[in-house]
């Protein structure tokens, strides 16, 4: 098993954070949340993260001419903590190819839709994937299916997939920690 240290990027209230910290605290996820990065000064994941003692370091966007400079900045902070894997968790920013290479086969991702997606279907979800340099095009490690169902509004059926969410964005990160996945091209085998 890898001795693996998180670098959690976060750009609101964290709730996929806290179900991270919680695997961490369980001993179910086998690593230590080094540093946890939000792009916006408010996020509230930051509190989260002081709450529990975690480094917690905002980096803000804005601040930034450039996107370049703003993702400089990240590697920088990630570096300075020793990450060896980062984790998107409600980070709402694309990054480029030079921070995915900075990290290949090294950035897991929580999307709240199963992918790839199809219009129409009655079902919804989420997924957990590797990220490359494509938008949510990396090979997927786990996903969640919630029906969709009758009466459902917008704010039901996202309580319902947050809720898969905060359970196989924890146990896909387990499966990294315990060098449980091999990536064959666009498939990943988990052992």
């Amino acid at each position: 098993m890898r001795e693996e240290k998180l670098g959690i990027l976060c750009s609101g209230r964290g709730s996929n954070l806290a179900s991270i910290i919680e695997a961490v605290e369980r001993g179910d996820i086998p690593a230590e949340i080094a540093v946890v990065i939000a792009d916006k000064a408010d996020a509230y994941a930051l509190e989260r993260a002081r709450e529990k003692g975690i480094p917690a370091v905002p980096v803000i966007y804005r601040d930034y001419a450039e996107r370049a400079d703003f993702e400089r900045a990240l590697l920088k902070e990630l570096q300075a903590h020793r990450v060896t894997l980062v984790v998107l968790a409600g980070f709402m920013r694309i990054l480029s190819p030079i921070f995915v290479h900075a990290y290949t086969g090294r950035i897991l991702n929580i999307h709240p839709a199963l992918l790839p997606s199809f219009p129409g279907v009655k079902v919804s979800g989420c997924t957990v994937h590797f990220v490359d340099e494509g938008m949510d095009s990396g090979p997927i490690i786990m996903q969640a299916a919630v029906p969709v169902l009758e009466g459902d509004t917008e704010e039901t059926l996202a309580a319902r997939v947050l809720e898969q969410e905060h359970r196989i964005f924890p146990a896909s990160i387990k499966l990294y920690v315990e060098d449980r996945l091999r990536t064959d091209g666009r498939k990943v085998h988990i052992l």
